[in-house]
């Protein structure tokens, strides 16, 4: 795992913009001047990991479940009924993303897992593969991420028609549902994308519905299962007839009370590292709020004195304690790997890099290869 200069491409921000990825040079978010190299051994050892972890949380999930342990990751007792029948429904899921500290020779970490909302589709499947062919067109990347996608569709029956919701005046969101729309498409399926503002309810049958009244049968929503389950609107998810993309199961997996889960399945992993919900059992820890997103609200201690913080809205269900991992310094760039699941299939990584031992929403997208030999 090497990070290599580069030469940028003279037209590089009217090609990312072709394809649709408007906000690339929103504080340098996009970054083609570097980029990272890796083994095809290295890239094996991440696909197989992210695999494993993937199977070990869907353990954690009935884990969670069986022990009723559903309120120790901050999930209001109204919703646990329907998790618990979600995930024995087997109730489909798209995607997720994996945060794994990996220097190219000690075995990957598990930092995190986003099941829920994650974003960046847009830059890992289509920019950074273009990127490639244009600057190393002999190498290869680890990237079947839009493949999988448009193939993970089939989960839903083919006349399926799939509204696909973010949030108004969201650019980001926006362009990420977007993406979605056209993997819908390709799989020969019917996409609709609406704002999740927009969404009614239907009080004669308690459905959702879109502006038009048309009742949605099936929504990818990029919004958090948390949210939804904190407002009154969400409520109404119980009793509705609509099938949720991520499902509602997949809201154990999005907090991060389940790293501490897994610690008591698989003590000693070597893909993970220890996590408690308490506070006394490590002195050199990042405390990480149950819910967060973008190393919000996450703080850095080292020998219980802190060492980094990270401000945000977050915190209010309570704190785990993960034990602080010294991230791979790469010429004073912290990376971290963004490592696709879709399905139950690795499918492909992205890079996140930054001058701060947190990886925020300001940190840069960084693209990659790797070689055969």
């Amino acid at each position: 795992m090497i990070r290599q200069s580069v030469t940028p491409r003279k037209d590089f921000g009217k090609k990312l913009e072709s394809i649709g990825l408007s906000f690339h040079s929103w504080d340098n978010y996009w970054k083609e001047d570097v980029c990272y190299s890796f083994t095809s051994e290295q890239i094996d050892t991440i696909e197989e990991v992210t695999e494993e972890l993937h199977s070990m949380c869907i353990q954690a999930v009935k884990y969670v479940i069986d022990n009723n342990r559903l309120g120790d990751l901050g999930i209001p007792p109204l919703f646990w009924d329907e998790i618990i029948s979600s995930f024995d429904r087997n109730d489909p899921t798209l995607y997720g993303r994996f945060d794994l500290a990996y220097d190219g020779v000690n075995p990957p970490k598990m930092l995190e897992y986003n099941a829920d909302t994650p974003t960046s589709l847009l830059e890992s499947a289509v920019a950074q593969w273009y990127w490639m062919e244009d600057v190393f067109p002999e190498k290869d990347q680890f990237n079947s991420l839009h493949d999988k996608l448009v193939s993970q569709w089939d989960m839903l029956p083919k006349d399926a028609v799939i509204h696909v919701a973010s949030l108004k005046e969201n650019e980001e969101d926006w362009v990420c549902t977007m993406y979605l729309v056209d993997t819908i498409e390709t799989s020969g399926r019917k996409a609709v994308h609406m704002y999740i503002e927009d969404i009614g309810i239907d009080n004669s049958t308690k459905e959702f519905v879109d502006l038009d009244g048309t009742p949605i049968k099936h929504l990818f929503k990029l919004y958090p299962w948390e949210w939804m389950m904190r407002e009154e609107f969400g409520q109404s998810t119980i009793a509705s007839s609509t099938k949720f993309i991520e499902p509602m199961w997949k809201a154990v997996l999005s907090c991060k009370g389940i790293l501490p889960i897994l610690w008591e399945l698989f003590p000693d992993h070597p893909n993970l590292l220890p996590a408690y919900f308490e506070s006394d059992k490590l002195t050199s820890y990042a405390k990480k709020p149950l819910y967060s997103r973008e190393g919000a609200n996450v703080e850095l201690v080292f020998n219980d004195v802190q060492i980094a913080a990270d401000d945000g809205p977050y915190g209010s269900e309570g704190y785990i304690y993960q034990e602080l991992f010294t991230l791979p310094n790469f010429d004073g760039k912290y990376p971290i790997i963004g490592s696709w699941i879709v399905g139950d299939k690795a499918a492909g990584i992205c890079i996140r890099e930054d001058s701060k031992m947190i990886t925020t929403n300001m940190s840069n997208f960084v693209p990659h290869y790797f070689s055969e030999a």
